[in-house]
């Protein structure tokens, strides 16, 4: 069990976060003083297998000696194919606000919720959720397989009004798309959530349209891929993509009567983003860079509260220990300072990659180094050589964000960079790194090696110490109180590769593996991590406390399903809720055996069906949902 010490009561006279179906807490109820969430079994049954459940509870203690246990419970919002509105869920849309079909004439309803905010905005509750890439096309065929249609669509985000009801049950009442034309569209939102102004800060994932010549043919054709679906898809042929206007952290402001409105901070750079998290001053932020080879970024906003002008940072990892996912110290390399509008200026110029740097290979130019290039890895296409054209450091810091920080000095060796969050009291932040492999492990002869630890393919969650009055690498004061200085893994939070059990788990199933998703509850001191895992049968959703060091597995979700859409909310009129969704479900891991896969198949068409074309509706359905149950007090 989990068990949490609460802050002094003048911290929790507003709410104790945590979530069930109860009335509220009366003011003359005894004083809550620590919480603890019991560890529910790994699924065992079939049935199990493929449903998204939680068996664990609550146990909450009082100043009085007194004992309450609430049971967590799975509540289903709505599912992407559900139509409260016009539209499934899940619909994709064209710049003019049609649904996209498939090459069958089916709808295109994406089956990846993923990075979500739940805002009460003038007492209206809203949720804004991500659907992140299209998966499986109606017909059950994986999108990217059918030849000649495309590896990627153009995506969306939606829009659900909630009303919450007495007790506490949250239900939607109806879903929207929102709009992304006036920003050119949506190119793989991922994780994401609210600011702490109470807006939504999304994300970008830069996959397919980060290539260039220099990546090789085979990862250039997939940006070519990138940019055709959306001049065709998106935008009907009507007109030609520039890959630099994808691949920032979109905003998203959401009124009262439910009308929305998008920014992209195109000052916060360009890259694989999962999302970005702010810190307590309202200016820093900190970022997951998705992909192998990626960098830690910092961003240090002009104002609080406004993302539209800052400077860039990226980190370097001075490496102290290789033990345990290995230890570093950090120091922080500048890369630029801009305003949205001045990076948008450089996009509508109609810059190119050719126009920023010149690239060459070592076997064209053999002389590389007397010609003033640096071998650079940033990114799975390989090392690159590059050479900055004079003037153009902006466009290079705010276009090639990851790309220039390798080429300044920054470390671009991690991998699989996901969610991030802040313990604000301790001041640390918690970094995701789902695969310890590729760039974390030695790579004599490299670009760069800066990191060099022991492969662990569950991964681990990182702690990074946060500090005031740091500078950079040039001598320059960072105008941050929320500077990272040194990061290291707590031991809980470091998975543990197995050989493949009878399940077909290759990792330890009573320990996290493949971090994800990341959010921070400060009252009840817990971090939740959920898990997007190719090592585990069934992905999780974790708890654990960061005072005492302890886990608690608290939901599990159906087979192949990846944990997305985290947030808590620790009171809402009473009321506590764990937002946490599911994508993909049914997407078996390969470790599984197919005696268990057959059956698992054959229970979800008993009980779940399937549609006209034989699909079952298990892989075709995702949940967007909450723990729901305790009171806020």
């Amino acid at each position: 069990m989990t068990q949490t010490r609460l802050a002094p009561s003048s911290l929790w006279i507003v709410s104790l976060v945590l979530c069930l179906h109860a009335s509220p807490v009366l003011a003359a109820e005894p004083e809550p003083v620590s919480v603890e969430f019991s560890h529910m079994p790994a699924p065992a049954s079939d049935a199990e297998l493929i449903s998204t459940y939680s068996t664990s509870r609550a146990i909450v203690r009082y100043r009085d000696g007194s004992v309450r246990e609430f049971p967590l419970a799975y509540n289903t919002l709505f599912k992407n194919t559900d139509r409260l509105g016009e539209f499934p869920a899940g619909q994709l849309f064209d710049v003019q606000g049609k649904p996209i079909q498939d090459p069958n004439g089916d709808p295109v309803i994406a089956e990846t919720p993923d990075g979500t905010s739940l805002l009460s905005v003038d007492g209206n509750l809203f949720l804004v959720t991500h659907f992140e890439y299209d998966w499986i096309l109606g017909n059950g065929a994986e999108a990217y397989r059918v030849p000649g249609w495309y590896s990627r669509m153009p995506m969306s985000m939606s829009l659900a009004a909630l009303r919450q009801e007495p007790g506490g049950r949250l239900r939607a009442t109806s879903v929207r798309p929102i709009d992304f034309s006036g920003v050119n569209g949506l190119w793989i939102p991922c994780a994401g959530g609210p600011s702490p102004w109470n807006t939504h800060i999304g994300s970008e994932e830069d996959y397919d349209l980060y290539f260039q010549v220099v990546s090789g043919e085979k990862n250039r054709k997939k940006a070519t891929e990138g940019l055709r679906a959306l001049r065709e898809v998106y935008f009907r042929g009507e007109r030609e993509v520039n890959p630099y206007d994808y691949g920032y952290i979109p905003e998203v402001t959401v009124q009262a009567d439910g009308s929305t409105s998008v920014v992209k901070h195109y000052s916060m750079g360009r890259a694989t983003w999962e999302l970005a998290r702010v810190m307590g001053d309202n200016r820093t932020a900190y970022y997951g860079d998705d992909g192998d080879h990626v960098a830690l970024f910092m961003y240090v906003a002009d104002q609080p509260e406004q993302l539209t002008a800052g400077t860039l940072y990226a980190a370097r990892w001075n490496q102290v220990s290789s033990e345990n996912g290995g230890s570093a110290t950090l120091e922080w390399i500048r890369l630029g300072h801009a305003s949205d509008a001045q990076v948008k200026a450089i996009i509508d110029s109609g810059v190119t990659f050719e126009d920023i740097f010149d690239a060459t290979t070592a076997t064209a130019t053999p002389d590389w180094q007397t010609q003033g290039y640096r071998r650079i890895r940033a990114g799975h296409s390989g090392d690159e050589l590059l050479r900055l054209k004079p003037g153009r450091e902006l466009a290079a810091a705010f276009l090639e964000s990851r790309r220039y920080a390798a080429y300044s000095g920054a470390t671009t060796e991690f991998n699989k960079m996901e969610g991030v969050t802040v313990d604000p009291q301790k001041r640390n932040l918690y970094v995701a790194m789902s695969y310890l492999e590729k760039g974390f492990l030695a790579e004599p002869g490299a670009a760069q090696d800066h990191i060099h630890i022991e492969k662990l393919t569950a991964g681990a969650t990182y702690e990074v110490t946060l500090a005031a009055g740091r500078y950079d690498t040039e001598g320059n004061p960072i105008p941050s109180e929320w500077v990272g200085t040194a990061m290291r893994v707590p031991f809980a939070l470091l998975g543990e590769d197995i050989p493949v059990d009878a399940l077909g788990n290759v990792a330890h199933p009573e320990k996290i593996a493949n971090p994800d998703n990341l959010f921070f509850s400060p009252r009840m001191r817990t971090l939740f991590i959920g898990e997007d895992s190719g090592t585990h049968v069934n992905n999780f959703l974790w708890a654990y406390n960061v005072d005492t060091g302890k886990r608690s597995r608290i939901l599990s979700n159906a087979s192949g399903a990846e944990s997305t859409g985290l947030q808590v909310v620790d009171n809402l009129n009473g009321f506590c809720y764990i937002i946490s969704h599911n994508q993909h479900q049914g997407d078996w891991i390969s470790t599984m055996p197919e005696a268990l896969k057959d059956r698992l198949i054959k229970l979800a068409m008993e009980t779940g069906g399937a549609n006209e074309k034989g699909t079952l509706n298990l892989q075709l359905d995702a949940h967007i949902g909450y723990l729901g149950g305790l009171p806020g007090f």
